[in-house]
């Protein structure tokens, strides 16, 4: 399992880790109606998936605005955010800050996508800062675990890896 800091106070990450090439792990989320969203739902795309604690944060607000930048100039790429946020919360984030492009799932019913991507902080009941880029075939072609939560990931690292996905 990838190590990860949150605040420099290492961290215990639950579920599995995800590597590139692997077939990405299924989960079950919230849209921001409440709706069920899976992998599944979005088949035939290519996924970046962006990961952050809490959109109502400093460094996650950042991560959203760069990938929902980013979107617009991507072609047959989904961006999804996920986090443990209530629906509720991250549609008037999202409003409050015009974000169009991405979409914001909230994994805070049960962990499905935190425990599937290894990502589920059990000290803090929050998920890892982490990217996926996943292809339309479902593989996995990018991974980063930030190695400290309250860092930035490589934004032009995930950008560059979606935009090579088919």
């Amino acid at each position: 399992m990838a190590n990860i800091t949150f605040k420099g106070n290492a961290v215990t990450l639950l579920g599995s880790e995800v590597k590139v090439g692997d077939t990405a792990p299924n989960f079950t989320v919230l849209a921001n109606d409440l709706s069920e969203v899976t992998l599944d739902d979005s088949k035939g795309s290519v996924r970046l998936i962006s990961v952050v604690p809490s959109i109502d944060t400093g460094v996650c607000d950042a991560q959203t605005r760069k990938f929902n930048e980013a979107a617009a100039g991507l072609d047959n790429v989904k961006v999804l955010t996920v986090s443990v946020d209530l629906p509720f919360a991250q549609k008037r984030w999202c409003g409050a800050n015009g974000i169009e492009n991405v979409q914001t799932l909230s994994d805070h019913r049960d962990l499905s996508f935190g425990e599937a991507y290894g990502v589920h902080i059990q000290e803090l009941r929050l998920l890892a800062r982490a990217v996926f880029v996943v292809d339309s075939n479902d593989k996995v072609t990018y991974v980063e675990y930030v190695s400290e939560a309250t860092d930035h990931p490589n934004y032009d690292g995930a950008i560059d890896a979606a935009k090579n996905a088919n």
